[in-house]
Formats: C-alpha cells, structure tokens, sequence
C-alpha cells in the first residue's frame, strides 16, 4: 500500500473544511470498536478470575486427588499399603489419610453450630498435602494442647466468632450422633468431645471459614468411632492440571474397591457453570463488535457516497480499480486499530484499576470471595484483538468493492 493511498484515506477519515480532527462518523465508528473490545477484555478478565479465584481458594482445603473407597460404610480400612502405593505413583509429590465428619459445635453457652471435621496428619508428623496449615492466623496445625497431647482444635475465623472462642483461652465441644447403640433404647448414643482451640485460620474462602475445623488424625478417628480406619487419602500431584491423568492412572492399579476423585471431578458443576458463562457471556459481547462493524460499513459506504466525485476524478487521473479498494481499505482498518487499541488499553485499565482496588465487593456467603476478581489472561486478550481488528477489515470489504467498481464517467457525472 503507497503513501499516496494511505495519505487519501487518512484525509477521508478527517473532517471537512481543512480541519485536523475527525469526522463525527469515524468518531463514532471508533467508539463502536473500543466500546466492544473493552467491555469484551472486561467481561473476559472477569470470568477467568472468577474461575482462577475460586479453583485456588476451592485447593487450600481440597486436595488435587482423593483416593476413596466404595461401599456403604465410606471409610477405608487396612490403608497403610494403600497409602504406600499412591505414594509411588508418579506424579505424586505427598499423600496422607483423613478423616471427615460432621458434628455439632458448641463453647460453653446456648449457641451451638454444625460444622464439619477434619482430621488431618499434624505439621510436624507429615509432609501437607493441602496448604490449608499456611493460612493459621493463631497458633498452628501441631493442634499440641496445654496438657502436651494433640487434643487441640484449629478454628474457621468466622466460626470462631460467632463461637467467641480464642487460641490458648477456650475449648469446644464437639457432639456427633455416635455408633454405639444404646441396649436399653436401642437408639445411637451421642457422644461427646471436649477440645481446646490451639488455632484459627483464615482462607478468604467463606466456606471454609465459616464451616470448617481440624483435628488431628487420631481425634478424628476416635471422634467418628472407626477406630483405626480412614475417610480416605489425600494426594498432592506435581502439576493440578494432570491430576485427572494420575488419578486415573491410581483408579486402575488400585482397583476395585478403590475410587479416585481430582479436583475438577470434585467441583465439576461449579466450574462447567463458570465455563459455560464465560462462553455465554464472550459471544455475546462479540456482538457488540458485530455491531461496531456494521458501523464500520455504514460509514464507509457514506464515505463512498460522499466521495464519489472524488473517486472519479482519481480514476480519471489514471487510479487504478485496486488501488481505490486499497484506500477504503485503509481507511476501515485504520478505523479497525485504533478503535481496537484504545479499547484495550481502556479494558486493561478498567480490568486493572477493578482487581487492585477491589472496587466491586461480593457477598462471600453466595460468592464464596469478598470482591470481584479480574485476572488480565494474555490469551484471551490476544483472541480478542485479533478477533477485532479480524472483523473490522472484514467490515470494510463490501464499501471497498462499491467503491472500485465506479465508472469514472459515472462518478464525475454525479
């Protein structure tokens, strides 16, 4: 493309009247651009971080694979060699048993809560296989008690509020539905369990916070009443985005009655839905660059209209048909860029200025985070420039067509 093509087109994007600044029309066109592509990059940052957010909050607690078992009474028994062999599955960095209950919460006073139980391998007995144990903002996951045993009890922040019970001051007591049968009744007798809190911890994930307790192992395993046996296995991978590979791979060596979970398996509503919207929501922002590329159309072919003199007196000149398609077509992508540019920066912006200042805040209750995340992915930034600057010359190619199939003749004579 000449300079002198460029030169004809960058004048028909400008006013009239020998004036530097453009014309309404490709104001507007402009606008249509940036309008689409920021509020696209937006949209999209804010999906993803929704998405990134909550998978990393979801694996401070969750691990990337658990290994269960089938049957009716969900616990496994004789886990030490199973445990040996997850370990030596590669891909596996750490694996550890657990223990998970439900049980009723209470410190002394009529308030009382249902919370779940964990029961985990301590600090200092194991490597972690979750990094719930970094997020204690009292005490630690040791869960060592006054007495120098391990009956201690590390605390949600939100449900050690609503308990007011502090690490090192208090104790709860927790009360489960029991598995002896009472030989009078002939009813589960409740039993109960009196634990000091050596700890709280915080995630910024609500649930966990507002829902969870952990123990240790031992505790748990005597709170549930299975004696030596285990909920399950938790399993760390080296990459979480091959967990649903290794798990497989530890489903089939193990085999029956063994069951494997990985995160995504875990969570897999949440994250379909969450994939699903962001599809949803992505194609139809694309309208709104659609919608800008009809405007791209509608001012070119105004253009056209307005230039046809102009254009029959460059044909007359010795212009040839391809080059008067050229200028238009310059003229639109010209449209196309810098709409496109200035809609990206204003999406990252935007993006930026909503993820650092947390301008938007959530109900952690519904949303499980406090504030809406926007993470800045380059691919998807990269998909939606292409994407745009893609439509925007695709919008000019129609007004280009029109425009070098003028009859000289024809033109001058209107």
């Amino acid at each position: 493309m000449s300079r002198l093509e460029l030169g004809i087109a960058w004048r028909y994007l400008r006013s009239r009247r020998g004036s530097k600044l453009l014309s309404l029309i490709s104001v507007i066109a402009i606008g249509g651009v940036v309008v689409g592509v920021s509020a696209l990059i937006v949209i999209m940052g804010v999906m993803t971080g929704l998405q990134n957010d909550l998978r990393e909050k979801i694996l401070i607690g969750s691990p990337d694979i658990r290994v269960l078992t089938m049957g009716s009474d969900m616990v496994m028994k004789n886990w030490e060699p199973v445990l040996k062999t997850v370990r030596a599955e590669p891909g596996v960095v750490a694996a550890a048993p657990f223990v998970m209950s439900k049980a009723i919460v209470g410190a002394g006073h009529k308030y009382n809560d249902g919370a779940f139980v964990m029961g985990i391998v301590p600090t200092d007995l194991g490597k972690p296989v979750t990094t719930i144990r970094s997020f204690a903002t009292a005490g630690d996951f040791s869960f060592r008690s006054s007495d120098g045993k391990r009956r201690g009890a590390v605390v949600g922040e939100r449900l050690a509020s609503r308990l007011s019970v502090y690490p090192g001051v208090d104790s709860i007591t927790l009360t489960t539905i029991g598995s002896d049968v009472s030989p009078v009744t002939g009813t589960l007798v409740p039993k109960e369990m009196k634990l000091e809190v050596t700890g709280v911890f915080n995630t910024g994930m609500y649930e966990y916070d507002d829902r969870y307790l952990f123990v240790s192992l031992d505790v748990a395993q005597d709170l549930a009443g299975i004696q030596h046996d285990v909920t399950g296995l938790e399993v760390a991978t080296k990459d979480r985005w091959s967990a649903a590979a290794v798990g497989a791979s530890l489903a089939k060596r193990l085999g029956y009655p063994y069951r494997t979970e990985d995160w995504q398996a875990q969570n897999n509503s949440l994250f379909q839905a969450l994939r699903l919207e962001k599809l949803g929501m992505s194609l139809i922002l694309m309208l709104v660059i659609l919608v800008a590329a009809f405007n791209i159309v509608g001012t070119l072919t105004m253009v056209v209209a307005d230039k046809t003199k102009e254009i029959g007196i460059l044909r007359a000149m010795g212009m040839t048909a391809s080059s008067i398609r050229r200028i238009f077509l310059a003229q639109g992508i010209m449209i196309g860029v810098v709409g496109t540019a200035l809609g990206l920066l204003l999406g990252l912006a935007t993006a930026l200025a909503l993820d650092s200042y947390k301008l938007i805040p959530l109900n952690p209750e519904v949303y499980f985070i406090d504030h809406l995340p926007v993470a800045r992915q380059p691919l998807d930034i990269a998909v939606t420039v292409v994407a745009s600057l893609l439509i925007a010359a695709a919008a000019t190619i129609y007004p280009a067509l029109q425009a070098s199939r003028l009859l000289p003749v024809e033109a001058m004579r209107e």
